[in-house]
C-alpha cells in the first residue's frame, strides 16, 4: 500500500506529528519530544549569563567602551515566530556581519559569478585582515581569487567597491537599504563607532590601496574603504541580527514583514561562504560543532542560519583569540543542538520519513 507523507512535524517545533495515509485508512499524532524553542532560548540565557571568560575588541576604541555584560538572544523562525531572552533592544556595531548582506547587494545586482570571478570563496587560511593574503593571490588576478572571499578584509572591501552608484550616496543607499530590508526596520550608522574606526583604520587602507594595485578593486579605493568602515558601524540590536539571518534561513524572505529581500536561488551561494569563512580564524571548528553557516563580529554579535528552520543571534562583547564572541558561541551551540538545527544531522526520523516517501522506493511500497 502507498503511503504519501502529508506533514511530518520537525523534531524541535513543539506542536505535534501528524502523517496521513492516502486513502484515509490511519491518521495519528505524535508528541515532540525535543525542546521548545522558547524553552532552549532561556535555558542558554540562564546558563552563560554570568559566563566572564573573553574581552571586549580593543584596537577600536569604541568598542572597549561597550558594557561587557550585554547579553541578548534571539531566535526568529522561517515562519515568523520571534523568541527572546535578555537583552535585544541596546544597539551595537554590526561589524563584519555586515559583510554578508554587501555580499548579497552585490549578488543581487550582479549574479553569483561576480563574487566568485572577482573575488574568489574560499578561505584564505590566514588572519581575516591578513595582507599576506593578498599577496598570496595577486598572482591569479582575474582567475577568480582561489584563496580569498567577501567576508575577509580583502575581499570584503572590494565587495563593496562593486556596489554599483554613480554616486557614494546612492552606493550607501543600496547598502544601508539591504541592511534594513533584511532586519525589518530602517538602521542607521553609528557615529562614534564610525569615527573611532575612521581614525584607526590604516591597515584597511593599505588593503584597499594593495586590492587596487592587483585589479582586485577597479574603482576609487579610498571611496571603498571608507564606505566599508561606515557599513560596519551600522547600529544592530539583537533582534535585527536574527531577524536578518531569519531572511536568510526563509530563502531570502523577511519573515516578519513578508517582503523577499534576496532572491532565493542566491541564498545557497551566501550560506556556503558563510559556512567556510564566517567565524575568522576557527570557521571550521564552528561548523564541525554546529554545521550551521554563520558570521560573527568583533562587536559581539554572531548571526547562524538553520536552513529552512530559524535564524539565530545573539550579542555579546568579549570576545576570544579568535575575535568571536565567547558566549554567542555557547548559547548557539547550546540553542541549536536543543532544537536539532544542524542541517547535516540525520536522525531517525529523518530516515523514516524518507523511507515512506514514494520518491525513495521509486514509487513503490
Amino acid at each position: 500500500m502507498k503511503q504519501k507523507v502529508l506533514f511530518r512535524q520537525r523534531a524541535w517545533l513543539p506542536a505535534t506529528m501528524t502523517i496521513a495515509l492516502v486513502g484515509g485508512l490511519a491518521l495519528f499524532a505524535q508528541q515532540a519530544t525535543a525542546t521548545d524553542p522558547q524553552t532552549a532560548v532561556n535555558n542558554a540565557f540562564n546558563q552563560f549569563k554570568t559566563l566572564k571568560e573573553g574581552k571586549n575588541a580593543d584596537y577600536i576604541p569604541a568598542l572597549a567602551k561597550v558594557d561587557p555584560n550585554l547579553f541578548g538572544i534571539v531566535l526568529v523562525t522561517a515562519d515568523g515566530k520571534v523568541y527572546t531572552a535578555g537583552d535585544i533592544k541596546t544597539e551595537v556595531s554590526i561589524q563584519s556581519i555586515s559583510k554578508v548582506f554587501t555580499m548579497a547587494e552585490v549578488v543581487q545586482e550582479q549574479g553569483p559569478a561576480s563574487i566568485e570571478k572577482r573575488i574568489g570563496v574560499d578561505a584564505t587560511g590566514a588572519r581575516f585582515n591578513s595582507i599576506i593574503a593578498v599577496e598570496a593571490v595577486k598572482t591569479v588576478v582575474g582567475t577568480g581569487a582561489p584563496e580569498m572571499n567577501p567576508l575577509v578584509n580583502p575581499g570584503a572591501i572590494s565587495a563593496t567597491s562593486m556596489v554599483q552608484g554613480a554616486t557614494p550616496d546612492e552606493v550607501w543607499r543600496k547598502i544601508i537599504g539591504m541592511y534594513s530590508a533584511a532586519a525589518g526596520r530602517p538602521l542607521s550608522v553609528l557615529q562614534d563607532v564610525y569615527k573611532s574606526e575612521a581614525d584607526t583604520n590604516q591597515r584597511n587602507q593599505a588593503i584597499g590601496a594593495l586590492m587596487y594595485a592587483y585589479g582586485y578593486i577597479k574603482t576609487n579605493w579610498q571611496q571603498a574603504v571608507d564606505l566599508y568602515t561606515r557599513q560596519c558601524a551600522v547600529g544592530v540590536n539583537t533582534k535585527d541580527l536574527a531577524t536578518m539571518a531569519a531572511t536568510l534561513a526563509a530563502g531570502g524572505r523577511n519573515p516578519l514583514t513578508g517582503k523577499q529581500v534576496i532572491d532565493q536561488k542566491n541564498v545557497p551561494g551566501i550560506l556556503a561562504v558563510m559556512a567556510t569563512a564566517g567565524l575568522y580564524d576557527d570557521s571550521g571548528k564552528w561548523l564541525y560543532q554546529t554545521g550551521l553557516p554563520g558570521k560573527s563580529g568583533v562587536g559581539g554579535g554572531i548571526i547562524a542560519v538553520s536552513p529552512g528552520k530559524f535564524g539565530i543571534a545573539v550579542i555579546s562583547p568579549p570576545l576570544d583569540d579568535a575575535g568571536n564572541s565567547v558566549r554567542a558561541q555557547r548559547a548557539i551551540t547550546s540553542i541549536s543542538n536543543a532544537l536539532g538545527g544542524n542541517p547535516y544531522a540525520v536522525g531517525p526520523e529523518d530516515i523514516q520519513g524518507l523511507r515512506e516517501t514514494p520518491i525513495a522506493t521509486g514509487g513503490k511500497r
